[in-house]
C-alpha cells in the first residue's frame, strides 16, 4: 500500500512471440524470465497484489508457483499479435471491478525487462506519490542521439539526412534524449479508466531509469545480452 492507496502490479504474459519463442518461460540464469519481475513485484514494499495476465497453463503454472496470483486466464481474443497492452490492463481493471476488489494504482511491469529491481519500483511509487500523479512512465537515456537518426528516401540518398542545425556539431554537444524503456508504467486506475488506456498528458511523469536496468528482451541478441549482464553480476539479490 502506498499511504492508503491500495496498489496492483500487473505483468503481461502470453504464451505466443514471433521473434522470440516463448521467451516468457525461456531459461535465464536457471530461472523462466518471467519469474525476475514476479519476484521483484512480490519485494516491493508498496504493492499489494501481483497478477499475471496469461493465456497459457504453463505461465500460470510457474507463476502461481512464484506467489503470484493468476485470478483468470486471458481470453484468446485478447492474446493475439494485434492485441494491445491497453487491451489487457482494461480487462485486468474490469475483472477486478467486478469481484469488488478494487485498487486505486496499477503497476504494469513487463516480463521482458528482467533487470528491473523491487528498489527501483518503489521508487518509482514514490514519485508517483510525491508528483501526485496521474502517471509515471520509465525512461532512460538514449544510447545515440535521434539527431542522428532519419529515414531514407528510395534511392538512399544522405543528402538531407542530418539536419543543418546539427551538422557539425559533436555528439556530446547535443542535448541529452530519452527514450521508453517499457520497464515501469505506474497509472491512477480511476484516470486509466477514463483515458481508456496509457496515456501521456500534464500529470504524467518520466522516471528516469540507468541503461542497465532498461534492457528489454524481444529477440535473441537482446536475451544473450541480458544473460551476459546478469552472469556479470552473479545473479544479485535483488532481481
Amino acid at each position: 500500500m502506498l499511504n492508503t492507496l491500495r496498489v496492483l502490479a500487473l505483468i503481461p504474459a502470453r504464451a505466443g512471440s514471433k521473434r522470440l519463442p516463448k521467451k516468457n518461460t525461456l531459461p535465464l540464469l536457471g530461472k523462466p524470465l518471467i519469474s525476475w519481475s514476479i519476484e521483484s513485484a512480490l519485494k516491493s514494499k508498496y504493492i499489494d497484489e501481483v497478477v499475471v495476465s496469461t493465456d497459457s497453463e504453463e505461465i500460470a503454472a510457474i507463476s502461481r508457483k512464484l506467489g503470484a496470483i493468476v485470478p483468470f486466464m486471458r481470453p484468446e481474443e485478447l492474446a493475439q499479435d494485434a492485441s494491445t497492452t491497453n487491451d489487457v490492463l482494461l480487462h485486468c481493471i474490469e475483472f477486478y471491478k467486478s469481484t469488488h476488489n478494487n485498487f486505486d494504482i496499477v503497476v504494469l511491469l513487463q516480463p521482458t525487462s528482467p533487470m528491473r529491481t523491487a528498489q527501483t519500483i518503489d521508487a518509482a511509487l514514490q514519485l508517483f506519490l510525491d508528483k501526485n500523479a496521474k502517471g509515471i512512465i520509465s525512461v532512460t537515456e538514449c544510447e545515440h542521439s535521434p539527431m542522428w537518426a532519419n529515414t531514407l528516401p528510395d534511392d538512399q540518398s544522405l543528402e538531407h539526412f542530418i539536419r543543418a542545425d546539427v551538422k557539425g556539431k559533436r555528439s556530446q554537444d547535443l542535448p541529452i534524449s530519452y527514450r521508453l524503456n517499457g520497464a515501469i508504467y505506474i497509472f491512477d486506475v480511476a484516470s486509466l479508466i477514463k483515458e481508456k488506456g496509457i496515456f501521456y498528458s500534464s500529470g504524467v511523469y518520466a522516471f528516469v531509469m540507468d541503461q542497465h536496468q532498461s534492457v528489454d528482451i524481444d529477440t535473441e541478441v537482446d536475451f544473450r545480452y541480458a544473460e551476459f549482464l546478469m552472469e556479470q553480476e552473479h545473479g544479485c539479490d535483488d532481481k
